[in-house]
């Protein structure tokens, strides 16, 4: 079964790593395409804009209400399908996001919903 972490995109890449997703919709701040390490990146499953603003404008009261809002958007979506399709084969995958919240980020959601779905 593929293993699912995460990692933020400033963490220093790593062996174990395995095949690695950039899966935020906006390239992260400060850093150049060529200095960052990933297989793939995977912006089509990332919140939709409309969701990630209204996430920001205030993270610590939206958080579940964002988690069930996220969810329902990958359900939704035939990438998030094709994403499953495309990992299931891998071995580790880790899940790189730009967030400076490590508790609450999307990063966090994705990781639960592609192992729920892998099983």
């Amino acid at each position: 079964m593929t293993k699912i972490q995460i990692k933020r995109v400033y963490d220093p890449d790593s062996k174990a790593d395995g095949f690695r997703v950039l899966v935020d919709k906006l390239w992260p701040r400060g850093v150049k395409k060529e200095n960052l390490h990933y297989d793939y990146w995977a912006k089509e499953i990332a919140p939709s804009t409309a969701l990630r603003q209204w996430f920001h404008q205030d993270q610590g009261k939206h958080w579940t209400e964002f988690r069930e809002k996220y969810i329902h958007e990958l359900n939704e979506s035939p990438d998030a399908g094709h994403f499953l399709d495309e990992i299931k084969r891998k071995e580790i995958v880790t899940l790189l996001y730009a967030s400076k919240n490590g508790k609450e980020n999307h990063a966090l959601v994705l990781q639960e919903y592609l192992t729920k779905h892998l099983k």
